[in-house]
């Protein structure tokens, strides 16, 4: 099967596995899934990611986190999609919820946080909203 949008697909898959309170999610592994799963291991959204080697496509797992039996990530939006790619500068780039989540951005500095995106001074495509 032919995925147009990689990023959305995993993003789904995170959504449709919390919804129905999964352990974990496995999905066909990329570099830039594997550097957007790992900021949101860094911000607590996920527990734990790991890469298994198959035959014939490595394969990214993610184990979600659940905190009082209450999924870590209460909503996801993807922003920028294949069809409309949003970008934003450095002084331009959105906080989710006022702060309380965070936006992933794609720089030239590779995968990075709202935050860290204005503290090292970059702009890039706005990947999606977390919170």
């Amino acid at each position: 099967m032919l995925i147009t949008d990689p990023i959305g697909d995993m993003l789904i898959r995170i959504k449709n596995a919390l919804m129905s309170a999964k352990k974990e999610v496995r999905l066909p592994h990329s570099k830039i899934k594997e550097a957007v799963a790992n900021k949101l291991k860094e911000n607590q959204y996920i527990e734990e990611i790991t890469v298994e080697e198959k035959s014939p496509q490595k394969e990214l797992v993610i184990k979600l986190r659940y905190v009082d039996g209450l999924p870590a990530i209460t909503g996801i939006e993807r922003v920028s999609k294949p069809g409309r790619r949003l970008y934003a500068s450095k002084d331009t780039i959105p906080s989710s919820l006022n702060g309380y989540g965070i936006t992933i951005v794609s720089t030239n500095k590779g995968i990075l946080t709202d935050k860290e995106a204005k503290k090292m001074n970059v702009g890039g495509e706005l990947i999606c909203k977390i919170w």
